[in-house]
């Protein structure tokens, strides 16, 4: 099973940045998605953004796109997202993650984490 480890997070003021970043180990390829999605209070877990450097595909939310910059090492299997210009609403857990598989429908990358860490908390205060 492969397993997760975020760290990085922290408290920070609006404008701020932060670089989380995420290990992987156990049965993990090259060939998996990695990526980052986070969930607030209240609300419903928000992909944020994934990498898969086999096929080519960087994908971001729009809320972060041009904020948010994900990154990978296969060699070290470990993924990084720098966070600049932060903002309030980005207070969340932020969770990496795996996909397995790449499904692409349409043209679309369809991206669908199955495993994830335990999170690490991202606070922006105002």
């Amino acid at each position: 099973q492969v397993q997760l480890e975020e760290s990085g997070g922290g408290l920070v003021q609006a404008g701020d940045s932060l670089r989380l970043s995420c290990v992987a180990s156990g049965p993990t390829s090259s060939s998996y998605t990695m990526g980052w999605f986070r969930q607030a209070p209240g609300k419903d877990r928000e992909f944020v953004a994934a990498i898969n450097r086999n096929i080519g595909r960087i994908d971001y939310a729009d809320s972060v796109k041009g904020r948010f910059t994900i990154s990978r090492d296969n060699a070290k299997n470990t993924v990084s997202l720098q966070m600049n210009s932060l903002k309030p609403e980005d207070t969340a857990v932020y969770y990496c993650a795996v996909d397995r598989d790449i499904t692409i429908i349409a043209g679309r990358w369809v991206v669908e984490f199955d495993y994830w860490g335990q999170g690490t908390q991202v606070t922006v205060s105002s």
